[in-house]
């Protein structure tokens, strides 16, 4: 699993420390494992600015200002299953916001950290098809997002991987 990251923000928590890339790119590279994707698919994630996301979700999302995540998926994969092996390419492109995420986070009583790794997760699950528009489709995809940051917080340690 190839995981290229681009932080081109100049995001400092408050104890002046960046973005935890490396973090987020083991996690982005434990996700892609759970998901059983070949294990030569690729990923960008861009870390930016609010003007750079509020241009992106203004010129992409056709929505007004900054928002926290956004995915773009290239090659349409899927998930593997047991009885279908996952086809190799490029999953997309994930932009993230610490800024967006840090207010977000705060308003809702959670540690900005453990809000990037959500984050993250969700923005994966876009790539890979998944959306919330539908109360199924919701009901589906934060369980999934909810069971991978559980075993990724247990250290990653649960056998087996998710399946579509």
């Amino acid at each position: 699993m190839n995981v290229d990251v681009l932080d081109e923000s100049s995001y400092r928590d408050p104890d002046g420390e960046p973005v935890d890339v490396e973090g987020l790119t083991r996690l982005s590279r434990f996700v892609m494992e759970q998901m059983r994707l070949a294990p030569a698919t690729e990923l960008t994630m861009i870390v930016v600015d609010p003007g750079t996301m509020t241009e992106y979700n203004e010129k992409w999302m056709d929505k007004k200002g900054p928002t926290d995540v956004l995915s773009f998926p290239m090659d349409e994969l899927r998930p593997g299953t047991d009885d279908l092996e996952a086809e190799e390419g490029y999953l997309g492109d994930m932009v993230l916001c610490p800024e967006v995420a840090q207010k977000d986070a705060e308003s809702e009583g959670l540690v900005l950290g453990d809000h990037l790794e959500l984050l993250t997760v969700h923005g994966i699950l876009h790539l890979l098809g998944y959306d919330h528009a539908e109360p199924e489709e919701h009901e589906e995809m934060f369980s999934l997002q909810d069971e991978l940051l559980r075993r990724w917080r247990d250290g990653g340690r649960t056998p087996g991987a998710a399946s579509s």
